[in-house]
């Protein structure tokens, strides 16, 4: 798996009456991470029919880069902020594509 990009798909539910507020926050990562060595790619969406639900794509060039971006000072801040708004524990997969 040397060599190859590896993607996250990160599933972050907020709570019904908190969906702006975590919003927001989790907005505020786009610019910062998107500047960051080794990100290749990285996108916020949110659900249509279920708006608390928000979900990053990322890719990256390597775990290493990942690591990075997970103890940076912003995600590090927004995990902070994020913690009260919550509905659950955000869901954090890394992918690799299969050829």
């Amino acid at each position: 798996m040397s060599g190859e990009v590896v993607r996250v798909i990160a599933r972050i539910t907020a709570q019904l009456d908190k969906v702006e507020e975590l919003k927001s926050v989790l907005l505020g990562l786009v610019e910062p991470t998107r500047a960051e060595k080794g990100c290749v790619s990285y996108q916020l969406i949110q659900d249509k029919t279920n708006l608390a639900e928000f979900v990053f794509i990322e890719e990256w060039i390597s775990d290493s880069a990942i690591d990075a971006h997970m103890t940076s000072s912003h995600v590090q801040d927004a995990f902070s902020k994020a913690q009260s708004l919550l509905a659950k524990a955000p869901d954090i997969r890394k992918y690799v594509i299969l050829r």
